[in-house]
């Protein structure tokens, strides 16, 4: 039995190898299909063109899908930008709202506000919102004017409720009868030219103006960088100073002031200015005229020991470092005693008079309050006596005026620096306020319904409202979160001072130019207005800028 069993297993083992060994050989064939043709087999063959005229189809029909989606996207945002609802008509049982400025915190203040609770009134010189960060880049045409304004309009017509918006200027208020009177200053005017509304609310954004110092000609001779027309009037005056300096028989002196640019003022605006001005030079100046890009000359003038003193030390050396490439000089400790028609009187930091040639002085150093602001203050003297502004508390009520007038951004006179960015986060505070303030007058409306009722579920009504009422009257004081500050320095780089965990993240360079770059269309209040300054800079990237003068 055993020898059998052998015998058996022995035919089996030996009955299996045949089986084994044409596995092996059909895959040794197949592996050497696919070996290089060096060694004796043929190389592989290219997929036929038909599948690689497939792949192109479904290629493109990926991405033309993925076009009309994003297109129909876009378009349907677009027109229903364009096209708003229906609004609430004005109710007389609310209470009216006045908001003087189209600047950043009435706009800011508009775009956050239910208008549902209140009737509205915006009363502004202009009946646009101007995105002030990007006024240098209009100065010298990277970009068109009109793409960085927001109409007023445009933001109240996408309100709950309708929004009245008066183009005039304000000129008197009467904290004691709540009134405020203003006038239409256009240069076309009705019947009616100055009219005076009353208001349970006021909010004062009227903004400031051009600090001057008292320096003689900075009015009559400078340009300034404030207003939409500021960059208008400079990019026409610069191109003028090009233009005149090509005029033939001119000598070397006089083109050399002509083509010398004097920007006053190391903050932000003078640093972007500086920047752009060196951009339009070496982008677009030196090919259209190249016998007078080497004349060009920009000087940056700082009173004070360094430029951009809100940025840190390190990015304050790596403008100066880039400034100093681009061949700019900065002149600091340096104070401008008076600006002629054709030169700049300068004090150095050795207290030496220097009077400098140039063609053009454009002004950006500091701001002061308007006329209308200092009207407002002067109803209370003793306690508005701030000459940097008008003095709030800390839920930005007008000292003096109860709760009945509210001041924002750039008029007021706060711990906080006059900036864009402050402006608009106390638009958006003063918006939770009125909406708590809503709240409140609403529970106030219904104690005295109650008060007249004697039955036991009005009591028990007026008990609970009088506890959410005592609630409602604590408002929460504004507290600023800063987000950081940009500026952009030409070359194509960027500086950015960042808040970052428990410290600041520093940067600068190509990548924070094009981080600047989003931040700003990020900022932009419309789609609109995003597309406008995106298609603008493409524009200028592909054909340059524009370099004639109207």
């Amino acid at each position: 039995m055993q020898a059998s069993r052998v015998r058996v297993l022995g035919r089996s083992l030996v009955a299996s190898r045949p089986s084994v060994v044409p596995r092996l050989v059909l895959q040794a064939s197949r592996f050497a299909s696919t070996t290089p043709a060096a060694e004796g087999a043929s190389a592989p063959r290219p997929p036929p063109k038909s599948s690689l005229w497939k792949r192109f189809l479904q290629l493109t029909g990926g991405v033309t899908l993925v076009t009309l989606a994003g297109g129909a996207t876009f378009y349907y945002f677009a027109q229903r930008d364009k096209e708003p609802g229906t609004q609430l008509p004005h109710d007389p049982s609310k209470k009216t709202l006045v908001i003087c400025g189209s600047g950043w915190g009435a706009t800011s203040l508009l775009n956050s506000l239910d208008t549902a609770d209140y009737n509205v009134i915006v009363v502004s010189p202009k009946n646009y919102f101007l995105f002030t960060p990007l006024l240098p880049s209009v100065a010298v045409g990277t970009l068109s004017p009109r793409s960085i304004l927001q109409p007023t309009r445009y933001v109240t017509r996408h309100k709950k409720r309708q929004v009245t918006v008066i183009e005039a200027s304000a000129t008197d208020v009467d904290p004691a009868k709540k009134t405020i009177t203003f006038a239409d200053t256009s240069e076309i005017q009705g019947e009616v030219s100055t009219t005076t509304i009353p208001y349970d609310y006021l909010v004062w954004a009227v903004g400031a103006e051009v600090q001057t110092f008292n320096i003689p000609g900075v009015r009559e001779h400078a340009c300034f960088m404030k207003e939409l027309e500021d960059a208008e009037k400079m990019q026409r005056q610069f191109l003028d100073c090009m233009e005149s300096a090509a005029f033939p028989g001119q000598s070397s002196e006089e083109v050399k002031r002509l083509l010398h640019m004097v920007v006053v003022g190391g903050g932000p605006t003078g640093i972007e200015l500086s920047g752009e001005l060196h951009d339009f030079l070496e982008e677009d100046l030196r090919s259209w005229y190249p016998e007078l890009a080497e004349s060009v000359r920009i000087t940056l003038v700082e009173a004070l020991p360094s430029v951009l003193p809100m940025f840190s030390k390190q990015l304050i050396d790596y403008t100066e470092s880039t400034f100093k490439e681009a061949k700019i000089d900065i002149l600091t400790k340096t104070m401008v005693k008076e600006i002629k028609e054709k030169s700049v009187v300068l004090q150095m930091p050795d207290k030496s008079i220097v009077d400098v040639p140039c063609g053009l002085v454009v002004w950006a150093a500091g701001n002061t309050l308007r006329k209308v602001t200092r009207d407002l203050m002067s109803k209370f003297p003793s306690l508005q006596a701030n000459r940097r502004g008008i003095t709030v508390d800390e839920c930005m009520r007008m000292a003096g005026a109860s709760d009945g007038i509210f001041a924002i951004g750039d008029c007021t006179a706060t711990s906080y620096a006059p900036t864009a960015q402050v402006a608009s986060q106390e638009g958006a505070y003063l918006a939770r306020v009125f909406a708590q303030l809503a709240r409140r007058d609403e529970a106030v409306a219904r104690i005295q319904e109650l008060e007249a009722s004697a039955e036991p579920e009005a009591k028990a009504e007026r008990d609970s409202l009088a506890k959410r009422l005592a609630k409602l009257e604590k408002i929460r004081p504004f507290k600023y979160s800063h987000q950081g500050s940009l500026a952009y320095i030409g070359s194509d780089k960027a500086i950015a001072d960042l808040p970052f965990f428990n410290g600041n993240l520093a940067t600068g360079g190509v990548a924070t130019f094009l981080f600047w770059r989003s931040a700003y269309l990020s900022t932009l209040f419309s789609l609109r207005n995003r597309t406008l300054v995106a298609t603008d800079w493409m524009k200028v990237k592909l054909f340059g800028r524009d370099v004639s003068r109207e």
